[in-house]
């Protein structure tokens, strides 16, 4: 963007006021808002400096710099100011011509001023630094002004803001110049040695903590060495390890637990850009292989789950990390998961001392569990036990929790897992899971009995059935086939779940029928045949999200038969007659919008059409439509949509009478002969009879932003793919042979009538004639646009600037200005 004359006469007179004000802004995004429509001229403006372009600015930061009785708002906007100012070799130079940048970024010259102190001012100083900070000049700058002491005291500031953001900068300036390094003089990289060495100190310095009161500040120093290695390369990150190894192992001695996820990004972090290169720093694998035989369980078991986590292979501490990672599951139930594993091992001995605490060892049992899959699935020379195993162990974790103490479990861990539901829930996750894993199959008959049993217990909570279900499902998708006990099993619970007096119960129990019956059909197998009638009978569930999935449940029921083309039997009638009633009567939004999609569906699946699927479709629309839910009015525009493809491109089915015939797709009527024959004329008809166009020229006026862009979009599309026909062929007749007088919305007849050209009195136009005298393509341009869209320029916000302040300086003190600044 380049900055018009208007614009150029006003910022002088802006940059004046902002100087000699000492109020703030009554709006105080005003400045963030100048200073981006700034940084965007820059930008754009190739070749040229914001100081060359606007010399107003200089005047303006020169001013600021003198005037310490300004607001902090405004000198931190003329501190980020000058940063971007100085953010080109030629700005940078511009800019301390006029001796104003040394002044600006002096931390004496604020402090002496008693601005230090504000977050404001310390913000615009670390921001402005973050612009300028770009070239080797910027550099050299900011340490020969001493700048990187203030930098890392504010590494530990009281504002959380300023804190970050001076990591950000630091971080900034180490990587930054790290990838230009070479192309550079001498004197630069001198500079730059000069920056990490004082850094290097300051961590140093800060680890490790020496009482529980300087954790804070080494957990900042942890993370912003974790920011910095996660995109160093080699040279940096080297002289950073080899500085604070010892200092890093030193954390893990002392054993603050808060630490030990900032000691594992670091590990990761190394690990991730050190992936093309072979083996990771032999500081970091030493780091690692400390996490792993830290003192306490929760912090090895952490690091463990970190390090499989990040997906990264270590010879040495793979294997101890999987081995740490299935303790829990190895003190729980005793079962061969360690078999090496001696009871005086110190993670076991660690391990099962948490056992003295319930929600300690509950939440070391799930981080466990949360890892199983992905151990599972670990190469044979890493795992210490069969993949099966690690399914049976979970097993066995669940029927402990369901009170089943077995001879393998210990009192003290039956204790901490009895109705566990935070174990009983992560579990049944992992189990769903592991349904992947290796030799999967041979644990089948124990896994699909541990879920029946916890399907029939009418006393867990809503959520542990909904992941006992899940899991079902999971596992029923390996199965080869679908036994007829466990069918048995199967419906008689879940008749009785369906009775359930817990809504979230009756919802997961019709949602599985309907899962269950996609994976039947991949398998050519049915569903017993007494979900269907069940399913129907809970149509008249009084709740909305049981109603929405027992409708979905029924087209997913029903969708192998649509597919094979079965001609509609009564049962299938008086189904459709009930949707339609809910479509039409039912106050919630969940199961209208439920009832789209099952027509939806049912269209999508059937090879052709029949009278009843037609006749609802016709209803659907028409119903649709007019919805007050805006999701059923976009899900009947997908429907429409599905029509009028199949139509236009000539799917079998769809014809006078809804059946027996199919169109020839649109764009061959126009290549197969010299005009359009009277197919595409009764497609055009079979639409309009349809209510396709009726619904979609609803739709296009409708109050909702996204139901009227996809209706424009649609009509565009048979605008686009038939007018142009029609127009070529010169028959007039068949433009207007397609009467939708008696469909037209009243305000798109309103459009019409205030359309140029003659209209009949009785409004009888045809399809190619309202498309075409209705401005869709710019309907459906502004349409696209996000509901927050105005009109903004920078003139605007200049003037919004100045009105602002002479308002406000007219105004009682404490009387609200309104500024409306776009």
């Amino acid at each position: 963007m380049a900055m018009d004359k208007e614009c150029m006469l006003l910022l002088p007179s802006v940059c004046a006021l902002l100087a000699d004000s000492n109020k703030p802004l009554p709006d105080d995004t005003s400045l963030e808002k100048l200073l981006d429509r700034l940084t965007e001229l820059s930008e754009a403006v190739e070749g040229v400096s914001l100081p060359e372009s606007c010399p107003c600015l200089l005047d303006f930061l020169s001013a600021v710099t003198h005037n310490t009785t300004c607001d902090p708002s405004i000198l931190s906007f003329a501190l980020k100011l000058g940063g971007l100012m100085a953010a080109t070799e030629d700005g940078f130079t511009a800019v301390q011509e006029r001796s104003t940048l040394d002044l600006s970024f002096k931390v004496q010259h604020w402090q002496d001023a008693g601005l230090w102190e504000d977050p404001c001012v310390r913000i615009g100083w670390i921001h402005g630094f973050r612009r300028m900070l770009l070239h080797p000049k910027a550099l050299c700058f900011f340490v020969l002004s001493d700048s990187t002491k203030p930098l890392l005291q504010l590494q530990r500031d009281a504002s959380l803001f300023v804190a970050s953001a001076a990591s950000q900068l630091l971080a900034h300036i180490l990587l930054t110049y790290q990838e230009t390094l070479h192309e550079e003089d001498g004197s630069t990289e001198s500079q730059y040695t000069h920056v990490i060495q004082q850094t290097t100190d300051y961590m140093k310095a800060s680890l490790p903590p020496k009482d529980r009161t300087q954790i804070a500040p080494s957990l900042q120093v942890l993370q912003l060495l974790a920011m910095i290695l996660n995109r160093a390369g080699p040279p940096l990150r080297d002289q950073l390890l080899q500085a604070v190894a010892s200092s890093l192992e030193d954390v893990v001695e002392v054993g603050y637990s808060q630490l030990t996820p900032a000691l594992m990004d670091i590990i990761m972090s190394v690990y991730s850009s050190n992936k093309d290169e072979g083996a990771p720093h032999h500081a970091v694998s030493r780091l690692l292989s400390a996490m792993l035989n830290a003192n306490k369980a929760a912090d090895f078991l952490h690091a463990a789950a970190a390090f499989l986590h990040g997906g990264h292979h270590d010879p040495v501490n793979t294997t101890l990390a999987v081995k740490v990672l299935l303790m829990p599951l190895h003190v729980c139930i005793h079962n061969s998961l360690l078999a090496t594993v001696s009871a005086g091992d110190e993670h076991h001995v660690l391990m099962a001392a948490q056992l003295k605490s319930k929600s300690a060892f509950v939440s070391l049992i799930c981080v466990s569990l949360r890892n199983a899959p992905q151990i599972a699935l670990m190469p044979p020379d890493v795992l210490p036990c069969p993949p099966a195993s690690i399914v049976l162990a979970v097993v066995s974790l669940l029927r402990a929790c369901s009170g089943h103490h077995s001879s393998g479990c210990s009192d003290e861990a039956f204790r901490c897992l009895l109705a566990s539901g935070k174990v009983q829930k992560c579990a049944l996750e992992v189990l769903a899971s592991l349904s992947g894993s290796p030799g999967a199959n041979n644990t089948m008959k124990s896994v699909f009995e541990v879920l029946i049993q916890y399907m029939k217990n009418p006393d867990w909570d809503p959520t542990v059935l909904h992941k006992s279900y899940k899991a079902f499902i999971q596992w029923m998708n390996i199965c080869t086939s679908f036994p007829q006990q466990l069918r048995e099993d199967l419906m008689t619970t879940v008749q009785k779940r369906v009775c359930d007096p817990r809504w979230e119960v009756r919802d997961s129990s019709v949602e599985l029928l309907g899962q269950l019956a996609g994976v039947l059909a991949l398998k050519s197998e049915d569903l017993p045949s007494t979900s269907t009638p069940l399913l129907r009978a809970a149509l008249q569930d009084p709740e909305s999200y049981v109603r929405a999935s027992v409708i979905a449940a029924l087209a997913r029921t029903l969708a192998p038969s649509w597919q094979q083309g079965a001609a509609p039997h009564q049962g299938q009638a008086d189904l459709v007659r009930r949707l339609l009633d809910i479509l039409s009567e039912d106050t919630e939004g969940f199961a209208r919008r439920a009832v789209v999609r099952y027509f939806i569906s049912w269209f999508s699946s059937s090879p052709s059409s029949s009278p009843l699927l037609l006749d609802s479709v016709r209803c659907v629309l028409s119903l649709g439509s007019v919805d007050l839910d805006w999701e059923v009015k976009v899900h009947t525009l997908e429907l429409a949509e599905l029509l009028l493809d199949s139509v236009l491109s000539g799917r079998p089915g769809y014809g006078e009478n809804g059946v027996g015939r199919s169109y020839e797709p649109a764009c061959a009527l126009h290549t197969r002969t010299n005009g359009p024959d009277a197919t595409l004329d009764a497609a055009l008809g079979f639409l309009v009879d349809q209510g396709v166009i009726s619904a979609l020229l609803r739709c296009l006026v409708d109050c909702d932003r996204p139901v009227g862009l996809k209706a424009s979009r649609l009509l565009i599309s048979i605008r686009d793919t038939v007018c142009p026909l029609l127009a070529d062929a010169g028959d007039e007749r068949t433009a207007m042979a397609t009467c939708v007088s008696c469909v037209l919305p009243e305000e798109i007849r309103k459009m019409l009538e205030r359309t140029p050209g003659d209209q009949d009195g009785d409004h009888r136009v045809g399809v190619c004639q309202v498309l075409t005298s209705l401005d869709l393509d710019q309907r459906s341009v502004l349409l696209s646009q996000s509901s927050d869209h105005v009109h903004n320029s920078f003139l605007s916000l200049l003037q919004d600037i100045m009105s602002a302040r002479a308002a406000h300086s007219h105004t009682d003190a404490g009387q609200e200005v309104v500024v409306d600044c776009y």
